[in-house]
């Protein structure tokens, strides 16, 4: 089903008087925004800057986000798939003035997006954090851990760990984080015009579900903040049960709130409960779906982790020589350590960071951490697709320009013709932005866009 076939009547009659009670008089207009068109948003890379915003209708609360006046095919947008923007709702993006209000962006953090998948939330932080922040990324269900780290590495930052722990296995991170932010699975009411099948799976008991499970993430994340650490709390979601419930429960386990300045034009409406307020976007008030979002800081103190001088257990520093072979990759070499995992792999780690990511080697286990290099091969150094769409690569390794013919035949992994021969290593660029390696062999030149990658789409009507 699609958005242009939801009506009341596909909507749950709980639901209607769910909405009913909690909306009064607005509730007609509630009803007919769920049959418009779903509004189209993005917001851009700055670090890559690579995306003309001019003449697009700015997100209110998010400088970096934008409405697009269509939806185009963004799997066959060369832009998209090398890390220039992230399709993102708009509502959600309110996360971004919720940290600029609450957070110190002026020094080193200890962030974690504790469940993080797709990765909307967890670019967004990257984006605003201190360059020397460290960010992990968790999704506690392993089968969506891929995309996540797809969409980590097209957006290019070296200080992101993605990992696949529920927020209970997390006890030696106790008192480790700064800021945590709990975007929490939800009955997902804000997205039944979004994503009709949604409406399918709501029930009344499947809500007080999801009710007792976000206060059981909450429990455990509760431990993981500094004392005075952030937590940021959100929904896609209109009920009591899964929002102001989950306030109180904060408010009473330690944590005390803290209130947001919105604008009144910006439409989003205060949920207030006992001393607590969160923050509601509607789709009939905001171009964008439903969204909850409330802020907390911890009272209560516990002893932080000490990072302490064990060696990493699974990695080992690479020779000089090798040292010297990869950091030509880099264009600030000298910020960063190497090391090689025991699969071959070579990595490196933001100095800065060097004590943190020791730490979490030990302290959690399932986990990718460092800007993922490449391999060696005897003299050769073969290097990895992450390398290629990182902020941090050499800008004068040897590239060449794709239009966008090419450029989605590069995304189709075929293998490229040119008119002249080119040989060794080049990056394949779009309108300047890095896509991929290619290797030239002559006038043939091979494709290493690695094969999950691969765009399925035909691609004969977009070029």
């Amino acid at each position: 089903m699609n958005s242009h076939n939801l009506t009341s009547a596909v909507l749950p009659p709980a639901f209607q008087a769910q909405m009913q009670a909690q909306l009064g008089a607005e509730y007609a207009a509630f009803e007919n925004a769920l049959v418009q068109e779903t509004p189209v948003s993005i917001r851009i890379n700055s670090r890559k800057n690579a995306y003309p915003v001019i003449d697009l209708e700015p997100v209110p609360w998010c400088e970096e986000g934008f409405y697009l006046p269509e939806r185009p095919s963004f799997t066959l947008d060369p832009l998209f798939q090398g890390g220039a923007y992230y399709v993102q709702e708009a509502s959600s993006m309110l996360l971004s003035e919720a940290v600029k209000q609450t957070v110190n962006l002026n020094r080193p953090l200890r962030v974690l997006d504790l469940c993080a998948a797709p990765g909307g939330k967890s670019t967004l932080l990257a984006s605003m954090l201190h360059a020397d922040s460290l960010l992990i990324c968790n999704e506690v269900i392993r089968s969506r851990v891929s995309v996540l780290r797809e969409n980590v590495d097209k957006w290019g930052l070296p200080n992101v760990v993605v990992s696949n722990h529920d927020p209970e296995d997390m006890p030696n991170l106790a008192g480790f984080f700064d800021v945590v932010v709990v975007d929490a699975p939800c009955s997902g009411e804000g997205l039944f015009r979004k994503d009709t099948d949604a409406i399918d799976e709501w029930s009344e008991a499947n809500v007080q579900l999801c009710s007792a499970r976000q206060k059981r993430i909450l429990a455990a994340a509760a431990p993981l903040l500094d004392e005075r650490g952030i937590l940021i709390y959100s929904t896609c979601t209109y009920n009591d049960a899964e929002n102001l419930d989950s306030m109180r429960y904060l408010a009473e386990n330690g944590f005390r709130n803290r209130a947001l300045e919105l604008p009144a034009e910006w439409n989003v409406v205060e949920k207030i409960s006992g001393n607590a307020v969160g923050y509601q976007c509607y789709p009939h008030r905001v171009k964008g779906e439903g969204f909850f979002i409330s802020v907390f800081q911890k009272k209560s103190f516990i002893a932080a982790v000490k990072l302490d001088a064990r060696t990493f257990r699974s990695i080992r520093a690479l020779r000089p020589r090798e040292t010297a072979s990869a950091s030509k990759w880099l264009e600030n070499p000298a910020e960063f350590s190497f090391w090689e995992k025991p699969n071959g792999d070579v990595m490196a780690l933001p100095k800065a960071l060097e004590k943190e990511f020791l730490f979490l080697d030990s302290a959690i286990r399932n986990k990718g951490f460092g800007l993922e290099m490449g391999q060696f091969k005897g003299t050769d150094f073969i290097p990895s697709h992450t390398l290629a769409l990182s902020t941090a690569i050499n800008q004068n390794l040897s590239a060449i320009s794709l239009n966008k013919e090419d450029a989605l035949r590069f995304f189709k992994k075929e293998n490229l013709i040119f008119d002249e021969p080119v040989k060794g290593w080049l990056l394949a660029q779009y309108q300047g932005l890095n896509l991929g390696w290619l290797k030239g062999v002559g006038n043939r030149v091979n494709n290493y866009l690695p094969k999950d990658w691969r765009i399925r789409m035909d691609i004969k009507e977009y070029v």
